[in-house]
């Protein structure tokens, strides 16, 4: 089933989580093992992250370097296809522009139809790290836009190669990227908020956002974008603050705002398990206040913390 078809079918706040692939050389138990104390609470699906490779230099015997690509977490379709298997659940994978060629890109977008996989989350991705900024792959798309149109294509039986006919036509819902605090590579908001547009108008069925730990910013997000005239869905994506060092990393990776009263009382605490409840706390009246407001989802960024996840699912349906 679709994501917007969960959508208005509910008659309440939906429920969904999102997961890593595991590192290379695990096994699917492990995903299995992070999600099982999650799924009494009946998710609505579960989102897969996509990781493009690395680039790495390995030491030959002559002392020479060869340049290897390595992708340290793969998977992304075959964990779809087995949690849909195991959980009986619709999956969201995740597709990224960084690291693949348009024709790999088609060549995902197939397996994924011939899944019977409904939902694809579409996005550029980040730079690799040996690069300064993003750079696509020779042949790929420099945009989630360009990535988005081709997915939009496919839905209308348009492949790369134009003398294929009757290749039929896939049938995703296609969501996209929101930045309540603004993509950090935009100028301002409003042109932020302008590319999103374009991106709905291009055909995204709803908006997937980045994580936020201010509701009030969350809300001035989604405002302004029905002022805009976007009109989807817009999920909140939320994660819980669990060590005092995620205070500098977050920010720094993700480009997010910390609040002052959530940032000073973690700084008092002495252990992690204090920052970890101050943390599961914020985030349970975050949900609250966010459901009380009416939005379609609750999409909770797990990263290794089921049981905290958990313990807010609990106290938010």
């Amino acid at each position: 089933m679709k994501v917007t078809e969960h959508i208005q079918q509910a008659k309440s706040t939906l429920l969904s989580f999102e997961v890593l692939p595991p590192l290379k050389g695990k096994t699917i138990t492990s995903i299995y093992d992070h999600l099982d104390p999650l799924m009494e609470f009946k998710p609505s699906w579960i989102n897969v992250t996509y990781h493009r490779s690395e680039t790495m230099f390995k030491k030959k015997a002559d002392g020479s370097f060869e340049k290897v690509e390595v992708r340290k977490r793969p998977g992304t379709v075959g964990i779809c296809a087995a949690l849909m298997n195991h959980y009986q659940i619709d999956t969201v994978p995740h597709l990224i522009c960084g690291g693949f060629t348009k024709r790999e890109s088609e060549d995902a977008l197939i397996d994924l139809n011939f899944l019977g996989i409904d939902n694809v989350l579409v996005l550029r991705g980040d730079a690799a790290k040996n690069e300064a900024g993003f750079e696509p792959e020779p042949n790929g798309h420099a945009h989630a836009i360009d990535l988005q149109k081709q997915v939009v294509n496919l839905n209308h039986g348009i492949y790369i190669d134009e003398d294929i006919r009757d290749g039929g036509k896939t049938n995703f819902c296609i969501g996209t990227a929101g930045y309540p605090e603004k993509h950090f590579e935009a100028p301002n908001l409003e042109i932020d908020l302008q590319f999103l547009k374009e991106k709905v108008d291009a055909g995204a069925d709803y908006i997937m956002t980045q994580m936020f730990f201010d509701n009030q910013k969350f809300f001035a997000f989604e405002k302004a974008c029905r002022d805009l005239g976007i009109q989807v869905p817009i999920i909140p994506g939320l994660k819980p603050i669990t060590t005092k060092k995620q205070l500098t990393v977050l920010p720094r990776i993700f480009h997010v705002d910390i609040p002052t009263d959530l940032s000073n009382a973690i700084l008092k605490c002495k252990t992690d398990a204090e920052v970890e409840a101050i943390g599961t706390e914020w985030l349970i009246q975050q949900s609250k206040e966010l459901k009380s407001h009416g939005v379609p989802v609750l999409h909770y960024y797990t990263l290794g913390k089921p049981k905290v996840i958990r313990n807010v699912v609990k106290e938010v349906f």
